[in-house]
């Protein structure tokens, strides 16, 4: 689960602000927008479509059960927060979802199996973000077990793929980077909406966006009025309108150290922005 980011100047959670909690299947369903919106002339799109688009819209399903029934921090009263949810859940989460994405097709559960690795690895050197570096001593053989089956679990896939030949072509290393990149940037760009409450937003670079399976480039995300966000150089097909749902919920509204009512009980709003292309255009 995502919990968003108080409004600027908010004092506290524990005050009783609300906050704004976003599972993780209508986190990936905004992914999933820009996925389908992704590439022009100089971004290639996302290919093969249909099996990273399905990757995409379900590269977090592990987390399905827990944010049904998610536990509460208690060191803030609502929700644990993504990275901050506890290794005995969150690496859970990390296994269940290549193996749900593995079921729809090989090349998807290979592209899950290489984001949960990656989150836990710098996302193979493209992030400064160490996921293996926040996990207590104590803690790590539950994400060693988990990070050694992956890899495992990427070799049998990459047999099975191997094996098909109208699949085998997208094993090309450079090819797999190149979704595996694509991935990252819709996956990152819906957490800039999802993380931080629109009052705090600002300007935001995401680097190794790729242009091509050899070529990258760096995007930069910035407000440029209420509602409206600017992309530079723009890698989109066309600037259009995006939205994501969550539901408002206060600190300390639980229950034997679960949110699952409160939960269930508070209404479904909804963020709607539009991207547009900046000044600066590779189109």
């Amino acid at each position: 689960m995502i919990v968003q980011s108080a409004p600027r100047g908010a004092i506290g959670t524990i005050a009783g602000q609300p906050r704004l909690a976003v599972m993780m299947h209508e986190h990936t369903a905004l992914a999933n927008q820009f996925a389908r919106a992704f590439g022009n002339a100089r971004f290639e799109p996302i290919a093969p479509s249909e099996l990273m688009f399905y990757v995409v819209l379900h590269h977090d399903a592990g987390w399905a059960d827990f944010d049904r029934d998610p536990a509460t921090d208690p060191a803030t009263g609502l929700p644990y927060n993504l990275v901050e949810t506890p290794a005995k859940y969150i690496t859970v989460t990390s296994r269940l979802s290549p193996e749900f994405n593995q079921r729809q097709h090989p090349y998807c559960g290979l592209l899950s199996s290489t984001h949960s690795w990656g989150l836990y690895n710098g996302r193979y050197g493209l992030s400064r973000m160490v996921l293996i570096d926040k996990i207590p001593e104590h803690d790590r053989p539950f994400a060693d077990h988990m990070l050694a089956g992956e890899l495992a679990r990427q070799q049998r896939l990459k047999a099975e793929i191997a094996a098909d030949p109208e699949a085998a072509a997208w094993l090309d290393d450079a090819h797999v980077f190149q979704n595996y990149k694509q991935l990252q940037f819709v996956d990152t760009l819906a957490l800039y909406f999802n993380r931080t409450h629109p009052d705090a937003r600002g300007e935001m670079t995401f680097e190794h966006v790729p242009m091509s399976p050899h070529e990258d480039a760096s995007v930069t995300i910035q407000p440029r009025q209420p509602g409206t966000y600017e992309l530079s150089p723009f890698p989109l097909a066309a600037e259009g309108e995006f939205a994501y749902a969550g539901r408002r919920i206060a600190p300390e509204q639980h229950e034997n150290g679960r949110c699952t009512a409160v939960l269930a009980a508070a209404p479904t709003v909804w963020e709607t922005f539009r991207l547009v292309a900046g000044a600066v255009s590779l189109r």
